[in-house]
């Protein structure tokens, strides 16, 4: 997606999620751009719900961190265990260029436009013991379901080795 290629759509997704042998399942419900917002209006989703945040140094490195949805992330100190130095959050040009979606609509999946593996992605660890994963397809009106062995195929299979981290609130 660094190119000036056009970013995968979530149909585009599902299909290469399905041509990996990765099983999803998709449901659809009102836009939404907070952790509070998908609360009310995802229904009752069996599974993990996570935050996912955009994040770059002053350096130009970028990070794509993604944790239970409850998790308090301390961008100071995620910095200083990164080895980024100080964090702050991507531009929305830079997202969309990068991960090929909108602020609101960020997550783990947006690794596929990311063909030059410019971004690092850090997934909480805690999370990977929750079945099923739940995440934004690349738009923020629908969510998917995926296993974490699928989760981490699906990484794999975009060049995305995912460091994971231990956070806080345990």
């Amino acid at each position: 997606m660094t190119d000036s290629s056009a970013p995968t759509t979530p149909d585009q997704l599902i299909q290469y999620l399905d041509d990996l042998g990765i099983q999803t399942s998709t449901v659809e419900h009102p836009a939404v751009f907070t952790v509070d917002e998908a609360r009310r209006l995802r229904g009752q989703l069996p599974g993990a719900h996570s935050k996912s945040l955009f994040l770059r140094n002053k350096k130009g490195r970028m990070w794509l961190v993604v944790a239970l949805e409850d998790r308090d992330i301390d961008l100071k100190e995620l910095g200083q265990r990164l080895d980024a130095g100080r964090l702050s959050f991507g531009s929305s040009d830079r997202l969309m260029r990068y991960l090929g979606v909108i602020p609101g609509a960020v997550t783990p999946f947006g690794a596929i436009n990311d063909d030059t593996q410019a971004v690092q992605v850090v997934l909480d660890r805690r999370m990977l013991e929750i079945e099923p994963l739940n995440f934004h397809p690349l738009d923020n009106t629908k969510t998917t379901a995926i296993s974490t062995k699928g989760l981490l195929g699906f990484l794999e299979a975009t060049g995305h080795t995912p460091e994971l981290l231990e956070f806080g609130n345990e």
